[in-house]
């Protein structure tokens, strides 16, 4: 017999963006449905950001105890307990789950659903095989999984995801990373630094998110002295072999070569989880991905009573950004047909390799299109930056950028030491719209590495040219002015 249930707010999907969504409907009506598919707990918890970053920990631990002789320290070999490892690692990503397990057993018993959601019509909903939901307003937040590209999955049995390298019980000897992303970045380095041979495979030359050509290469030379990268690949033959996963590829120098590997990790991106919603019923205008067209701010997909938040909308997958978005979505369902614009932050990423890399703002592509061409870019290496150099990260490369005329600061992307931290306060300077010369009044303390930002700044305020004369020069000139 199937179940019906009656509801004005039905959220799919009890992430990051989803739980968001719930919570801030739930101020406007209790008349709820949140409904799961699979696990409870986060991306971010289960297979993302905590169990990598613990990964990553490790790695650090063991990478700066091996370089611990440029400060005169003698360390003797250094040894990793591939099993310790990732016990800890299991263990710690086990108790951040249990946060968002005991936050979800708090909900009401009667707003829980389990089971995959199927749209039979834009108000009526199927969940699992014995449930229909009817529902005033949805809220899609159904997140996203690994892409694995079919070529790929020639290595069998030894494919993985990053979502595997978590359950591991020791680590492996070797593994091909394919995806120059920022999970094949942050894995495939850490991996290394435990003492796995890694070699990356990219296509189309990325690296990361970086936009900025010269960061690129930065970032591109650096990786390379601690595991091969190409990141524009041609890679010729994939095969499961009795001895883990050979691949044939075009070395350059060494011309056509093979070499086996244990495993092969595909960090090739994720696709949003929408193509289980049966979403050709929901009667919403689809891109040319099936992915309903939404408005940015509000969320609402077209004029329907339907909203789309988190890494299912595939436009920020990022935690920051799934908590923002599902709070704005799920206000909007819940006080609908009163649907506002929510607060947008300025982009800002960071990925946690060593150095790091931090882009905020907007891109120097971005930058170039609202600036008709008519802006300026400030840059300091942080070769020689004093603080850099004297805690031994003295490498990588900052890169800002400002317009003409107003001399706004409009974002910047860094390859370098402490960019977390760097990226928030370019973030916050971006999002205040700050001149760059408020920005240089701020106060920088000495000896540290945000005197490199104001080296960066100082740059930048020099080849600015300020003055409304400026602005109507550099918009009769078009792009390029």
């Amino acid at each position: 017999m199937v179940k019906r249930s009656k509801v004005e707010v039905a959220v799919l999907g009890a992430g990051t963006a989803g739980m968001g969504a719930y919570r801030a409907a739930r101020k406007h009506t209790d008349k709820l449905a949140l409904v799961e598919a699979s696990h409870y707990g986060t991306t971010c918890a289960r297979v993302g950001c905590m169990p990598s970053k613990l990964l990553i920990a490790a790695a650090e631990a063991a990478h700066d105890a091996r370089h611990a002789d440029l400060f005169g320290v003698r360390t003797g070999e250094v040894s990793i307990d591939g099993s310790a490892v990732l016990k800890r690692v299991r263990d710690e990503r086990d108790r951040f789950v249990s946060f968002v397990l005991d936050a979800v057993e708090d909900f009401p018993e009667e707003h829980r659903f389990r089971g995959q959601a199927r749209f039979l019509s834009p108000h009526r909903l199927k969940v699992g095989d014995d449930h229909e939901i009817e529902a005033d307003r949805v809220v899609i937040a159904t997140g996203s999984r690994p892409n694995v590209p079919g070529f790929l999955k020639a290595a069998g049995d030894r494919l993985v995801v990053n979502d595997d390298i978590f359950e591991w019980q020791d680590l492996p000897e070797s593994v091909a990373v394919f995806g120059p992303g920022v999970i094949g970045l942050e894995l495939g380095q850490a991996l290394g630094r435990l003492g796995v041979r890694v070699r990356m495979f990219g296509v189309g030359g990325s690296v990361g998110p970086i936009q900025d050509p010269e960061i690129r290469q930065c970032a591109l030379d650096t990786f390379n002295r601690e595991f091969p990268l190409n990141p524009d690949a041609d890679t010729r033959k994939i095969e499961r072999t009795a001895d883990g996963v050979a691949i044939t590829f075009d070395d350059g120098e060494r011309g056509v070569v093979t070499e086996t590997f244990d495993y092969l990790l595909a960090a090739t991106g994720r696709r949003p989880n929408i193509d289980g919603l049966d979403i050709q019923n929901a009667g919403l205008e689809l891109d040319d991905r099936g992915t309903p067209l939404f408005d940015h701010y509000t969320l609402r997909c077209g004029n329907s009573h339907i909203f789309i938040a988190g890494d299912v909308n595939n436009s920020q997958p990022l935690l920051h950004e799934a908590a923002d978005e599902g709070r704005i979505a799920g206000n909007n369902a819940g006080r609908y047909p009163d649907v506002r614009a929510g607060l947008r932050r300025v982009p800002l990423s960071v990925v946690f390799t060593d150095p790091q890399i931090a882009t905020v703002g907007k891109t120097i592509q971005e930058v170039d299109d609202a600036c008709r061409g008519c802006f300026a870019v400030g840059s300091v290496s942080f070769e020689g930056q004093g603080r850099s150099r004297v805690i031994g990260r003295n490498r990588g490369l900052l890169r800002v950028y400002g317009e003409h005329g107003t001399g706004i600061f409009m974002g910047a992307e860094m390859f370098g030491p402490a960019a977390e931290h760097i990226g928030h306060l370019l973030a916050w300077c971006a999002q205040q719209r700050m001149t760059v010369s408020a920005m240089l009044d701020m106060p920088f303390y000495h000896p540290v590495i945000e005197e490199g930002v104001r080296t960066a700044l100082r740059d930048l305020n020099h080849r600015l040219s300020i003055g409304p004369a400026v602005v109507e020069h550099c918009l009769d000139c078009g792009p390029g002015g």
